[in-house]
């Protein structure tokens, strides 16, 4: 199954003291079933979020969930809870080493769509760089966003 589906993300961002930045973001995607190894979602970054020219891949499986930009960057952060995991995002300014500790990860994606929430810190040279959460709400097209979803019931909810 590879199908057409609409991408609803929402990510908070904070650090330290300072307000808490909020990014939404709707667009048009892919969902992939890959079989006994979960779920592939995939959409094109625009100039919106500042990394136009850039693919967006999330790897689903029941409890790691990776992603990978490949274009004008290209990065690979991986999600697991109670692991940190260590990689090199690449920008056109130059390579960082990041770190990424994953506090909570929520999955529930079937082949009609679903959710996906990931709470975790980033670390740049071992450095707390900043704490975030990020919600992914995928549904078919011409179906209407969900409401009082699995996730947001459990208090997951950015």
């Amino acid at each position: 199954m590879d199908k057409s589906v609409i991408i609803s993300i929402r990510g908070v961002q904070s650090l330290n003291d300072d307000p808490p930045e909020v990014i939404e973001l709707v667009t048009e995607g892919r969902l992939m079933d890959c079989g006994d190894e979960g779920y592939t979602l995939t959409y094109q970054e625009s100039e919106l979020t500042g990394l136009e020219g850039t693919l967006t891949t999330f790897q689903v499986e029941p409890d790691c969930v990776t992603l990978l930009r490949m274009g004008v960057v290209n990065s690979q952060m991986v999600f697991q809870p109670g692991r940190r995991h260590f990689s090199m995002y690449d920008t056109p300014y130059g390579a960082l080493s990041i770190g990424v500790n994953t506090r909570r990860l929520r999955t529930a994606l079937d082949e009609r769509g679903g959710e996906i929430e990931v709470d975790y810190a980033i670390e740049i040279d071992h450095a707390v760089a900043g704490e975030n959460i990020f919600h992914i709400d995928v549904r078919e097209k011409g179906e209407p966003p969900r409401s009082g979803s699995p996730l947001q019931e459990a208090g997951l909810s950015c």
